[in-house]
Protein backbone atom coordinates (compact mmCIF):
# COMPACT_ATOMS: atom_id res chain seq x y z
CA UNK A 1 0.00 0.00 0.00
CA UNK A 2 3.00 2.19 0.97
CA UNK A 3 4.89 1.38 -1.80
CA UNK A 4 1.97 2.16 -4.33
CA UNK A 5 1.55 5.86 -2.92
CA UNK A 6 5.42 6.25 -3.47
CA UNK A 7 4.99 5.23 -7.26
CA UNK A 8 1.80 7.30 -7.28
CA UNK A 9 3.91 10.42 -6.14
CA UNK A 10 6.97 9.34 -8.55
CA UNK A 11 4.60 10.54 -11.74
CA UNK A 12 4.36 14.20 -11.77
CA UNK A 13 1.14 14.12 -13.54
CA UNK A 14 -0.56 12.01 -10.76
CA UNK A 15 1.10 13.43 -8.43
CA UNK A 16 0.01 16.66 -9.33
CA UNK A 17 -3.79 15.25 -9.40
CA UNK A 18 -3.49 14.08 -6.35
CA UNK A 19 -2.14 17.10 -4.82
CA UNK A 20 -5.04 19.56 -6.44
CA UNK A 21 -7.94 16.87 -5.22
CA UNK A 22 -6.14 16.82 -1.68
CA UNK A 23 -6.21 20.81 -1.91
CA UNK A 24 -10.21 20.58 -2.58
CA UNK A 25 -10.40 18.18 -0.02
CA UNK A 26 -9.27 20.66 2.56
CA UNK A 27 -10.61 23.76 1.18
CA UNK A 28 -14.03 21.77 1.43
CA UNK A 29 -13.59 20.83 5.44
CA UNK A 30 -12.25 24.03 6.04
CA UNK A 31 -15.08 25.88 4.53
CA UNK A 32 -17.35 23.61 6.47
CA UNK A 33 -16.57 25.15 9.34
CA UNK A 34 -17.85 29.12 8.12
CA UNK A 35 -20.86 29.49 9.52
CA UNK A 36 -23.59 31.89 6.93
CA UNK A 37 -23.80 35.27 9.16
CA UNK A 38 -26.91 35.85 11.01
CA UNK A 39 -27.31 31.73 12.47
CA UNK A 40 -28.14 31.14 15.70
CA UNK A 41 -25.53 28.13 16.62
CA UNK A 42 -27.65 27.27 20.11
CA UNK A 43 -30.98 26.87 18.07
CA UNK A 44 -29.30 24.66 15.45
CA UNK A 45 -27.38 22.48 17.85
CA UNK A 46 -31.06 22.19 19.42
CA UNK A 47 -32.96 21.06 16.09
CA UNK A 48 -30.49 18.74 15.27
CA UNK A 49 -30.30 16.79 18.27
CA UNK A 50 -33.97 16.61 18.32
CA UNK A 51 -34.14 15.31 14.62
CA UNK A 52 -32.59 12.09 13.93
CA UNK A 53 -33.07 12.91 10.06
CA UNK A 54 -31.21 16.01 10.14
CA UNK A 55 -28.41 14.32 12.53
CA UNK A 56 -28.16 12.00 9.40
CA UNK A 57 -28.04 14.90 6.43
CA UNK A 58 -25.67 16.65 8.39
CA UNK A 59 -23.45 13.09 8.78
CA UNK A 60 -23.71 12.70 5.18
CA UNK A 61 -22.79 16.34 4.79
CA UNK A 62 -19.76 16.41 6.54
CA UNK A 63 -20.93 18.04 9.41
CA UNK A 64 -21.67 21.27 7.34
CA UNK A 65 -25.55 21.15 8.18
CA UNK A 66 -25.09 21.61 12.02
CA UNK A 67 -22.94 24.52 11.93
CA UNK A 68 -25.26 25.84 8.72
CA UNK A 69 -22.27 26.29 6.52
CA UNK A 70 -21.61 28.36 3.05
CA UNK A 71 -21.07 24.68 2.44
CA UNK A 72 -24.24 23.25 3.02
CA UNK A 73 -25.24 22.56 -0.11
CA UNK A 74 -22.77 21.05 -1.92
CA UNK A 75 -23.11 19.91 -5.10
CA UNK A 76 -26.55 20.15 -5.08
CA UNK A 77 -26.81 23.47 -6.78
CA UNK A 78 -24.29 22.48 -9.73
CA UNK A 79 -26.24 18.94 -10.15
CA UNK A 80 -29.88 20.61 -10.22
CA UNK A 81 -28.66 23.00 -12.78
CA UNK A 82 -27.45 20.12 -15.25
CA UNK A 83 -30.34 18.13 -15.18
CA UNK A 84 -32.15 21.38 -16.10
CA UNK A 85 -29.66 21.85 -18.85
CA UNK A 86 -29.98 18.58 -19.83
CA UNK A 87 -33.62 18.09 -20.11
CA UNK A 88 -34.10 21.46 -22.12
CA UNK A 89 -31.28 20.83 -24.88
CA UNK A 90 -33.99 18.74 -26.84
CA UNK A 91 -36.41 21.70 -26.60
CA UNK A 92 -34.24 24.60 -27.12
CA UNK A 93 -32.97 23.83 -31.22
CA UNK A 94 -30.11 26.63 -30.61
CA UNK A 95 -28.86 24.41 -27.63
CA UNK A 96 -29.77 21.38 -29.69
CA UNK A 97 -27.17 22.39 -32.67
CA UNK A 98 -24.84 24.07 -30.34
CA UNK A 99 -24.40 20.31 -28.48
CA UNK A 100 -23.97 18.98 -32.21
CA UNK A 101 -21.01 20.88 -32.77
CA UNK A 102 -18.59 18.57 -30.57
CA UNK A 103 -16.51 19.04 -28.04
CA UNK A 104 -16.76 23.13 -28.14
CA UNK A 105 -20.37 22.67 -27.74
CA UNK A 106 -20.45 20.66 -24.42
CA UNK A 107 -17.69 23.22 -23.11
CA UNK A 108 -20.50 26.07 -24.31
CA UNK A 109 -23.06 24.11 -22.37
CA UNK A 110 -20.92 22.79 -19.20
CA UNK A 111 -20.40 26.90 -18.77
CA UNK A 112 -23.92 27.47 -19.31
CA UNK A 113 -24.28 25.13 -16.68
CA UNK A 114 -22.26 26.66 -14.33
CA UNK A 115 -23.72 30.15 -14.77
CA UNK A 116 -27.00 28.35 -13.90
CA UNK A 117 -25.80 27.11 -10.55
CA UNK A 118 -25.69 30.57 -9.33
CA UNK A 119 -28.59 31.56 -9.13
CA UNK A 120 -29.88 28.23 -8.33
CA UNK A 121 -27.70 28.12 -5.18
CA UNK A 122 -29.23 31.33 -4.01
CA UNK A 123 -32.09 30.36 -4.38
CA UNK A 124 -31.43 27.19 -2.46
CA UNK A 125 -29.92 28.74 -0.08
CA UNK A 126 -32.68 31.10 0.85
CA UNK A 127 -34.77 28.37 0.25
CA UNK A 128 -32.99 26.49 3.36
CA UNK A 129 -32.75 29.53 5.57
CA UNK A 130 -37.00 30.20 5.31
CA UNK A 131 -37.46 26.83 5.88
CA UNK A 132 -35.22 26.46 9.14
CA UNK A 133 -36.42 30.13 10.43
CA UNK A 134 -40.11 29.25 10.10
CA UNK A 135 -41.16 29.46 13.62
CA UNK A 136 -43.09 26.18 13.01
CA UNK A 137 -39.82 24.24 11.45
CA UNK A 138 -38.64 21.37 13.47
CA UNK A 139 -39.69 21.56 16.90
CA UNK A 140 -40.43 24.80 16.88
CA UNK A 141 -36.94 26.80 16.92
CA UNK A 142 -35.60 30.06 15.13
CA UNK A 143 -32.42 29.29 14.06
CA UNK A 144 -32.17 33.14 12.25
CA UNK A 145 -31.21 35.86 14.74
Amino acid sequence: MIEALRNAFRLPDLRRKLLITLGILVIYRLAAHIPVPGTNPVALKQIFEQNSLLGLLNMLSGGAMQNFSVMAMGVYPYITASIIIQLLIPIIPAWSETMKEGDAGRRKMNQWTLWLTIPLALLQAYGQTALLARPDSTQSVAVIS
